[in-house]
């Protein structure tokens, strides 16, 4: 088997209920924005940035992902995680998938929703030259959910504003620095393998390995980043991306 250094995983299994009627008859990875599904938007992303071993798990719709990524030659060796039994959430996902990135070093999860220039190649490097163990990419921008950090970066906590409802790693903290999860991070492939296969948050999962492991913030400052989570955005975020290109 062709061992990869690093191996990217696309979170497409959700059932994208928040867009509505985009949703209707195909999966939340086929929404196009202007003319191109997030899905290959998210592809050709990666592989431009060095990827060319891609995990993507599907759910909703499964078999319309399985026949799009046939359908296309991309550059790089594309598996997939098939939940379409039992959808495993964003952290169960990444356990049920572990054994298609055991052979690489690093692995880069990104939401499928997300459109941004973030240079992917350069994050990643820069975490396999570090000691960490998994690097959440963060921004300072508003939402109702917060990552929370301490003074070293190492994540703590994580709130819910709008609620008022927190979770926290250990004890309650009274200092921290906030910030918005950017729907991508990068970890040790090795990580998550010490957990049970079964529905659980990512964010829920990190909050337990930060007990014991370097789970640290890395603050992004991108050209452009874009989150399609409702039906509404969607001719904003494409009237964007035209000024942008």
């Amino acid at each position: 088997m062709t061992k990869h250094y690093t191996t990217a995983m696309i979170l497409a299994a959700g059932l994208g209920t928040r867009l509505k009627e985009l949703t209707h008859d195909k999966p939340k990875a086929l929404v196009e924005i202007n003319g191109k599904p997030l899905l290959q938007h998210t592809i050709e992303a990666l592989i431009s940035n060095g990827f060319h071993h891609i995990v993507i798990n599907v759910h909703h719709f499964g078999q319309q992902i399985i026949d799009f990524v046939n359908s296309h030659a991309f550059d790089a060796e594309i598996r997939i995680s098939d939940e379409r039994d039992l959808l495993m959430d964003t952290g169960g996902g990444i356990v049920k998938a572990s054994s298609l990135f055991q052979d690489s070093e690093v692995v880069f999860v990104h939401n499928v929703d997300i459109i941004s220039n973030v240079n992917l190649k350069e994050i990643s490097q820069q975490f396999i030259d570090s000691k960490d163990d998994a690097w959440l990419l963060t921004q300072n921008r508003e939402t109702s959910r917060k990552l929370l950090f301490d003074q070293n970066h190492q994540l703590i906590g994580w709130k819910n504003k709008a609620e008022e409802r927190y979770k926290w790693v250990n004890e309650v903290h009274d200092g921290y620095q906030e910030m918005a999860f950017s729907g991508m991070h990068v970890f040790r492939s090795d990580l998550f393998a010490n957990f049970e296969e079964r529905p659980a948050s990512v964010i829920d999962l990190y909050l337990e390995l930060a007990q014991q492991k370097r789970i640290i913030s890395h603050p992004i400052n991108p050209g452009f980043w874009f989150d399609l989570g409702k039906a509404e955005q969607l001719q904003s975020i494409e009237e964007q991306l035209n000024i942008i290109k």
